[in-house]
C-alpha cells in the first residue's frame, strides 16, 4: 500500500451565527496570491447569506450587550490569545497576499485586540459623565451600543485593517456583519475560525466573503442594520451607499485616513462611533 496521500485542501466558508456554511447560492470565487497562484476557492456570499448574517447578529446582540463590560474585555483578550497561537498561519496568509511585513502585521492585529479589550470596562467612566444640573437631581450620561453594525473591511489590509474596524465596533456590545477584503479574504476566514473557538457568542461576529460591489448595496440598505462602517468601501460606491444608508437613518462612519500601523488609528472615539448616549435623571433624597 502506498504511503502517498493528497493534501486536505481548505474550503474557505462563510462565518454566520457561529457556524461555517457555504453560500446558499453554491457560488465560489478564486483567491489568488500576489504572484497569481491559486490559493483557495472562497464562498461567494449572496443577498440571502447577508440576510441570514443580519438575522444572526440581531439575535445575538442583546445577550452580548447584557454581558458585563469586564466579561466582554476578557472575551476580546481571548481572541488575541488564540491568534497568538495561530500566528504562523496568519503570517503565511499575509505573505501570500503580498503584505510587506507579515510578522509585523500579525503582531499589530493581536495588539489591537488587546488594546480595545482594555477599554471595555473603562468606556463609561472615561466617556460617560455625571452632569451638573440646577435642581435636586442626579443626571448621568451612559453609553449604550447602537445594535447591529455592518462593516466593509479595508481591501488592502486584510487582517489589521479588519481588526481595526471590528474590535471597536463589538467591544461596547454591538454585533457585526463584516464584508471581508474581496482580493484577500483568507485572513478574515481564519479570524472567523479563531472567533468560533473563542468565547465570542455565535452571531456576535459574522464574516462574509464575496464581491464587495454586489454586497454593499444590500448591507447599507438592510433596515435591521443600525450603522455601517464604510472605511473599506470603494470610492465609486461610497456616495450611493451613504444615500441608501440614510433611508433608515443609519449611523455612517469612516475610520481615520491614516496608516493602520499608526498609533492614531486606534482611539476610544472609534468605539463611540457606534454607541448612543443615554441620559438618566434621578431625584436626590427620594
Amino acid at each position: 500500500m502506498s504511503d502517498e496521500r493528497l493534501d486536505v485542501r481548505r474550503t474557505a466558508k462563510l462565518f454566520i451565527g457561529g457556524a461555517f456554511p457555504r453560500s446558499e447560492s453554491g457560488r465560489s470565487m478564486e483567491v489568488r496570491g500576489a504572484g497569481g497562484a491559486l490559493l483557495a476557492h472562497a464562498a461567494r456570499a449572496s443577498r440571502k447569506d447577508l440576510r441570514n448574517a443580519v438575522r444572526a447578529a440581531r439575535a445575538a446582540q442583546p445577550g452580548w450587550a447584557a454581558a458585563t463590560a469586564y466579561n466582554r474585555g476578557q472575551v476580546l483578550y481571548r481572541v488575541a490569545e488564540l491568534m497568538e497561537g495561530r500566528r504562523a498561519q496568519f503570517e503565511a496568509e499575509l505573505a501570500d497576499s503580498g503584505a510587506a511585513d507579515p510578522p509585523r502585521g500579525v503582531s499589530a492585529a493581536i495588539d489591537r485586540w488587546v488594546w480595545y479589550a482594555g477599554w471595555a470596562d473603562k468606556l463609561t467612566q472615561v466617556l460617560g459623565s455625571t452632569n451638573p444640573v440646577a435642581g435636586p437631581y442626579f443626571n448621568f450620561s451612559v453609553l449604550e451600543p447602537t445594535g447591529v453594525v455592518g462593516i466593509v473591511a479595508p481591501p488592502d489590509q486584510a487582517l489589521l485593517g479588519l481588526v481595526s474596524r471590528l474590535a471597536p465596533a463589538i467591544v461596547s456590545g454591538n454585533a457585526a456583519v463584516v464584508l471581508a477584503s474581496e482580493q484577500h479574504p483568507l485572513p478574515a476566514v481564519s479570524l472567523g475560525e479563531v472567533l468560533a473557538t473563542s468565547d465570542v457568542p455565535g452571531g456576535v461576529v459574522n464574516i462574509l466573503t464575496g464581491r464587495t460591489a454586489e454586497l454593499v448595496p444590500w448591507l447599507v440598505g438592510h433596515m435591521d442594520v443600525n450603522g455601517v462602517d464604510l472605511t473599506g468601501c470603494p470610492a465609486d460606491l461610497a456616495a450611493e451607499a451613504e444615500a441608501t444608508a440614510a433611508e433608515n437613518v443609519k449611523r455612517v462612519h469612516r475610520g481615520p485616513a491614516t496608516d493602520p500601523f499608526d498609533a492614531r488609528a486606534r482611539s476610544p472615539y472609534e468605539i463611540t462611533a457606534f454607541t448612543e448616549t443615554k441620559t438618566v435623571w434621578h431625584p436626590i433624597g427620594a
